[in-house]
């Protein structure tokens, strides 16, 4: 018996665990931080962007919010046309060639319900994105 309640005890507490480290109950509004402020051409709707990024899931216990890396790299398109997530469309106007940018996209502006490779459903998702080109 004693053995059966430990077992039951440690199977409810895994339960009671989530390895994802969002949560689709934390109410994170999107937001945009310069960390740099560039100096060159400026991103506008329907240009041709080039950055690099790096992606993180939104942790509330993570130095600066990043939980969970899940992507990161180099990546073009075109502004405004919907070939990316929305936060980014609404979060990378503005931005000048050599600036470097925090955006929060909360899963509305996201993935959505929809999970995506290591990214869960739901999630809110912390981006560091440096403009390296405007077209």
């Amino acid at each position: 018996m004693r053995i059966a309640s430990i077992i039951l005890a440690s199977a409810l507490a895994v339960a009671g665990c989530s390895s994802t480290p969002t949560s689709p109950t934390v109410n994170v509004p999107f937001s945009t931080t310069d960390l740099r402020v560039g100096t060159g051409a400026e991103a506008t709707a329907g240009r041709v962007v080039t950055l690099n990024y790096t992606g993180w899931l939104y942790s509330v216990t993570a130095a600066e919010n990043k939980g969970t890396r899940f992507d990161g790299g180099t990546y073009t398109f075109v502004l405004g046309t919907g070939n990316a997530i929305q936060g980014w469309h609404q979060g990378i106007p503005g931005m000048r060639v050599g600036g470097q940018r925090r955006l929060i996209i909360p899963p509305s502006l996201g993935y959505g319900s929809q999970a995506s490779g290591p990214i869960p459903a739901n999630s809110t998702l912390v981006f560091d994105v440096e403009l390296i080109g405007v077209q």
